[in-house]
């Protein structure tokens, strides 16, 4: 019985439809290194997608995986509940450096755990400071948060969100976001007039508001759209002046994705809470973090039988081995000059893309920040066709995996690949979109 064939007996593949498999079998890895995947029948396949976008030092990198083999002779995990030890308080005094005035982490583990960790806090706050009429949340539309109920909630992507949306919080308040193709877009420094709209819309509903959630200048599952960094701005300075919080998640845009640190920094602000996975680990393990300040830390600061105590856990919060690799991935990101490179490579992806868009005038919508390169295929309106499958299904058999979210193609590749490497991406993505289209 062949691999595959044992595979789709018994595993649920996550975010698919698992009839696919039967006309396009799941690729078998025999290993992982840099930005390829070797296969069992010796073809090697460039992770164009950085594996679901977290694979930021590509597989395998000498450094990161020495750290966890360093930490494993030591121990693999203790309960972080009553106990510390030397590598979660250096990751944890790292991370605490990242954006001034949040120096306040609590771990999970997962990205969906930890922007729920960040709603919960904004809602206990209220509760504990008399607010209990600020209950409700908002979110941009086309925004996406997690597969929990409550980031579901969150979220405005149909597909994932349809079936359980009774389940679902209610009152979710969805903001027109102003899309940009790029930090050279005049929009991205003036987003005044859509403000206008958008302000009004969120003046009659202050009151109610305890959070507005939003993936800093990058949505993700949405498309890979890019929108305007002085309406990020203007959002901050509305929440700030009507005491409403702001959760940054910034699972997919933090450290080093967008050329920044984090993504909010193209707009300077700070948010309340920040929620960080993926990258975090560079994609060695499962690991969130939610970074607060002080400023809300202290409202659940009192004797125990107060009840203030925020009584969240997860059996692996902070896991060594997780935390031995992300204080490993620091290190990496804060390599003299590594931000820089990332900018570089990101404007040479978005040529490379623009030049295939004029090669095969089968894309439109360009868009880039940092290394994400994303634009819609030209494709007839109202078709049903799955373009973008095709896409990727072309594409893997010259080597590369991409996965379209839908018709929208997009790069995201490790954060260390080459131009060379880039360069053969593109060649591939040109090929395949002049096979199918």
């Amino acid at each position: 019985m062949s691999l595959v064939t044992r595979d789709l007996k018994h595993i649920w593949h996550p975010c698919s439809q698992m009839k696919d498999y039967e006309t396009f079998s799941p690729l078998e890895v025999i290993k992982a290194q840099g930005c390829y995947l070797t296969l069992a029948d010796g073809r090697k396949i460039i992770d164009v997608i950085s594996s679901w976008w977290c694979k930021s030092f590509g597989h395998n990198h000498p450094y990161l995986t020495q750290a966890l083999k360093q930490q494993l002779e030591k121990f693999e995990h203790v309960i972080l509940a009553n106990t510390t030890n030397h590598t979660i308080v250096a990751l944890s005094e790292t991370l605490a450096k990242l954006q001034p005035g949040l120096d306040k982490v609590m771990y999970a583990s997962d990205g969906s755990c930890a922007v729920e960790i960040a709603m919960k806090m904004s809602l206990h706050s209220r509760v504990i400071t008399g607010q209990t009429e600020q209950k409700y949340f908002a979110a941009l539309k086309n925004g996406y948060h997690g597969e929990t109920l409550a980031t579901l909630s969150v979220s405005d992507l149909g597909l994932y969100k349809a079936p359980y949306q009774s389940a679902c919080l209610n009152n979710i308040t969805f903001i027109d976001v102003p899309y940009v193709r790029g930090p050279s877009d005049p929009l991205w420094h003036d987003s005044a007039m859509h403000w206008q709209s958008t302000q009004a819309q969120l003046d009659h509903i202050k009151h109610q508001l305890t959070a507005i959630l939003v993936e800093p200048i990058a949505q993700g599952a949405g498309g890979m759209l890019v929108y305007s960094a002085d309406f990020l701005k203007r959002l901050a300075h509305w929440c700030k002046t009507h005491d409403i919080h702001l959760i940054a998640d910034e699972i997919m845009t933090g450290l080093g994705r967008t050329g920044y640190p984090l993504a909010c920094q193209h707009a300077g602000i700070t948010p309340d809470f920040i929620c960080l996975s993926k990258g975090l680990t560079a994609g060695y393990l499962p690991m969130s973090a939610v970074l607060t300040s002080n400023n809300i830390y202290q409202l659940f600061y009192d004797d125990y039988e107060t009840g203030k105590a925020f009584m969240h856990s997860h059996t692996h919060s902070g896991n060594a081995l997780a935390a031995a690799v992300a204080l490993a991935t620091q290190e990496l990101l804060n390599t003299p000059g590594f931000y820089q490179e990332i900018q570089e490579k990101g404007q040479y992806m978005y040529q490379l893309l623009k030049n295939i868009a004029e090669q095969t005038d089968k894309l439109k919508n360009l868009r880039n920040i940092g290394m994400i390169a994303a634009a819609d295929l030209v494709v007839p309106n109202n078709d049903k066709t799955r373009w973008g499958y095709l896409i990727y299904q072309q594409a893997i058999q010259h080597g590369a995996l991409l996965r379209p979210l839908g018709n929208s193609l997009y790069w995201l590749p490790p954060l260390t690949i080459t131009k060379a490497e880039l360069k053969k991406i593109a060649s591939i993505t040109a090929l395949a979109i002049e096979t199918i289209l």
